[in-house]
């Protein structure tokens, strides 16, 4: 099903300044009738006519529709789809239409919509009850961009390391007859496919790089993570809560990881592993700074003719540089008066 925009319905002012003027017609014949006060037939007629204009008068007001920019309503003809008004304005529709949106009470934590008495980023179900006013303006359909932030999640990745994420997505409703007839509820099922879309990535890829990965589907290792490529991932996510949702008339503009860390109870072991990877890597580069040191050293003395070292020598020698260069606390020197003889 797809949507059917209703035109030409702007004339909510003049059907109310009708409805006005019919019920002052009404009571000025009923007072007109209680004046001649008689029982004749014209003032009888006259009290009937006013009498049932003040009594069903009334009908038309309730096909008065107020709609604010960006707003929709989805109306039914006892139970047909005739039609949705968008824009802003002041509207007038069959009387007997009803709105509907089956999302109406649902409220989703950092959207639009989001119950400003929790701060909760989870979905919240909240029942309302009041006047028949309010329930109108309940099933107003917001045509804005939305956000819908749902509570962090762990998920295992492809290294079966569990990991927490929270993701932000950005939404809103294209086809409103979609939004509500092609599914029970478009916000419940938007969070939903977020979750499922969220596990179903980030199971592809490693936190950290990791050799023989590959992440693109494309058979070939590469060096894609959740860390290093953050937003490839949120543009993976993003298109697939795109492909799962589009048949619910929602339209994903942007997705982002607001959250990303290992699960708490490995993240102190990972961390002791980053931190072991960096000392081993600040290490290899001491000592091929070292090494270099060293030959240059040799290649000097040996340029200059400084002095004619034997393999012994320079053996000690290279042993008391790569000291001196790779260790963690300053030399002590030692000053030998003999020889290595």
């Amino acid at each position: 099903m797809s949507e059917k925009t209703l035109q030409g319905k702007k004339n909510g002012m003049s059907v109310l300044l009708l409805t006005i003027l019919g019920y002052l017609a009404g009571i000025a014949l009923i007072i007109l009738s209680v004046v001649k006060a008689t029982s004749a037939g014209p003032a009888l007629g006259f009290f009937i006519i006013g009498l049932l204009i003040l009594c069903l008068g009334w009908i038309p007001l309730l096909g008065l529709k107020v709609l604010k920019p960006q707003e929709a309503l989805v109306l039914t003809l006892f139970g047909k789809y005739i039609g949705t008004i968008r824009g802003d304005g002041f509207f007038f529709v069959n009387p007997f239409c009803t709105a509907v949106n089956p999302a109406a009470k649902t409220r989703l934590g950092q959207s639009g919509d989001v119950d400003a008495g929790t701060g909760t980023a989870a979905k919240l179900l909240t029942l309302t009850s009041g006047s028949a006013q309010l329930e109108t303006a309940s099933k107003k359909i917001s045509l804005k961009a939305m956000t819908l932030s749902n509570a962090r999640q762990k998920v295992n990745d492809v290294l079966g390391n569990p990991v927490e994420i929270s993701v932000a997505v950005i939404w809103k409703v294209n086809d409103t007859a979609k939004a509500v007839f092609n599914v029970d509820n478009y916000k419940e099922y938007l969070s939903l496919q977020c979750d499922t879309a969220v596990r179903d990535i980030v199971k592809i890829y490693p936190y950290d790089m990791a050799p023989g990965i590959d992440t693109t589907g494309d058979g070939k290792a590469d060096d894609g993570s959740l860390r290093g490529s953050t937003t490839v991932v949120a543009e993976r996510i993003r298109q697939m809560i795109q492909d799962k949702v589009a048949e619910a008339g929602l339209e994903i503009l942007e997705a982002r990881i607001t959250y990303l860390a290992y699960a708490p109870e490995i993240a102190a072991v990972m961390l002791q592993r980053q931190q072991a990877s960096a000392v081993i890597d600040a290490r290899k580069m001491i000592v091929d700074g070292a090494v270099g040191m060293v030959e240059m050293a040799l290649d000097r003395l040996k340029e200059n003719g400084t002095v004619d070292l034997d393999e012994e020598r320079k053996a000690a020698m290279v042993s008391n540089l790569l000291v001196v260069l790779c260790g963690n606390h300053d030399a002590q020197p030692v000053v030998n008066s003999g020889s290595l003889y």
